[in-house]
């Protein structure tokens, strides 16, 4: 049957930090790179993968948008300038456009920005209590152009075919639950081709899980990659590499 469906076109879209956003990230980068280095050094990989994980996970919010871990941060982000005028372009011409992020303060950011706007737009996260609601608003009101979802509350089960363009806000460590997400729009019912855009942070770890993801395919293909397998299939030399 998934023969019958249209075209899906994935795009990897690369970011370039704005100047303040990248000061904010080297000196994150660097004050994990030690803190991860001397846990290692003193207690061995193995007992070192929660500061691995929150290190890693702080530097891919500041790739994002430093407003994810600073609350005070007035500067700008590289990606969220991209973002929205991939957005921008997306309604102008009329797409019903599905946006998916793993941190529901990097979907705030988006809010933000389109409260601003005067954009309507349907929403949804692990605490949202309306799902139904917020699907058929997307699914049937046309003037409902944007669909804000959280991975954790997106991933499965929604028919979102009226969307034929996706934005990943960022990386996942599982690249299934990605498909997860794209396959919302792109299943039985959709009559469009679906355009997918992934948003990618250069010289960030971004950047680099990305490049690690690929080394690791085969391990990927093997087991469900959740946040802990990811983080306890990295050697030294991974860790290294992402913090380079």
């Amino acid at each position: 049957v998934a023969t019958d469906l249209p075209e899906k076109t994935e795009t990897v879209l690369y970011c370039d930090m704005t100047p303040e956003q990248a000061t904010t990230y080297e000196e994150a980068k660097s004050f994990y790179r030690n803190l991860i280095l001397d846990h290692i050094e003193r207690d061995g990989m193995a007992k070192s993968q929660i500061v691995v994980l929150q290190g890693l996970t702080k530097l891919r919010q500041i790739a994002n948008h430093p407003r994810l871990v600073d609350a005070s941060y007035e500067g700008d982000s590289g990606k969220l300038d991209d973002v929205r005028m991939r957005l921008e372009i997306a309604i102008n011409e009329g797409h019903k456009v599905l946006i998916f992020s793993q941190f529901i303060k990097h979907l705030a950011v988006v809010r933000q920005y389109l409260d601003e706007k005067q954009v309507t737009y349907a929403y949804l996260d692990g605490s949202s209590t309306d799902r139904p609601e917020q699907v058929a608003r997307f699914q049937t009101d046309e003037t409902v152009q944007i669909f804000l979802i959280s991975l954790k509350a997106g991933g499965l089960g929604h028919n979102l075919t009226a969307a034929d363009y996706v934005f990943l806000l960022d990386p996942w460590w599982n690249p299934a639950i990605e498909a997860q997400a794209i396959d919302r729009a792109h299943r039985i019912g959709q009559q469009k081709p679906v355009f997918t855009y992934k948003f990618i942070t250069k010289n960030s770890v971004e950047e680099k899980i990305l490049a690690l993801q690929r080394g690791k395919q085969r391990l990927a293909d093997e087991l469900v990659t959740t946040e802990e397998s990811f983080i306890k299939s990295l050697t030294k030399e991974d860790v290294l590499a992402l913090l380079d």
